[in-house]
């Protein structure tokens, strides 16, 4: 009896673990630690630039994905919109620096072992909005720009659990208008990302 009950628990449990496996679409939202690029004041010549870094926050995300199964790999392309927030001293206040863009990363995963993968790939991102409080902003240098996300996760059920680090490849600033000494931002995003997914 205790030999039966085993198995049928182990085999719910690896039916469950498996079900996110396959190829499929679903529903995706999480947290979003960032940081943005710096803030450089400019004085005088280039050589006197005084840079500061972004404090992080907390920002979110939600979006759908989709996966195309193969044997050992999988390829993942999400459609997410980001919130992000970090935070910069200018002059003498704090300011905070939202970001709304869209994401579309396109991973390739690999499988581990049971529910377990890794995953790597590009991510394009188009900026909606940037807001740095109190302070009027040029638009930045490109809407569109290209940064890398690098994970791992772990399949339970319908419910897929991941956490990612994401790097943007190139500067994209903004300049501060109306602010002395000369004043610009990098909206590159620096963050770590964590998802809950849900397939349909």
């Amino acid at each position: 009896m205790k030999k039966t009950l085993l198995m049928v628990t182990f085999a719910v449990i690896s039916t469950a673990t498996f079900a996110q496996n396959g190829s499929g679409f679903g529903l995706k939202a999480g947290l979003n630690y960032n940081k943005n690029g710096n803030l450089t004041q400019v004085i005088g010549d280039a050589a006197n630039d005084i840079i500061t870094g972004a404090d992080g926050k907390v920002g979110y995300h939600v979006g759908f994905w989709g996966k195309i199964d193969l044997p050992k790999l999988y390829i993942r392309p999400e459609v997410v919109y980001t919130k992000t927030k970090s935070s910069y001293e200018v002059g003498t206040s704090t300011n905070d620096y939202d970001i709304s863009k869209l994401d579309v990363p396109v991973l390739l995963g690999l499988k581990i072992i049971g529910p377990l993968h890794v995953f790597a790939g590009p991510a394009f991102q188009y900026i909606l909005k940037n807001d740095l409080k109190d302070i009027e902003l040029a638009d930045v240098e490109s809407d569109f720009t290209v940064g890398l996300n690098v994970g791992a996760g772990i399949n339970l059920g319908k419910i897929g659990l991941d956490v990612r680090y994401e790097r943007g490849f190139s500067k994209n600033e903004a300049d501060l208008i109306n602010i002395t000494p000369p004043s610009r931002i990098d909206s590159r995003p620096s963050q770590v990302i964590f998802s809950l997914s849900l397939k349909l």
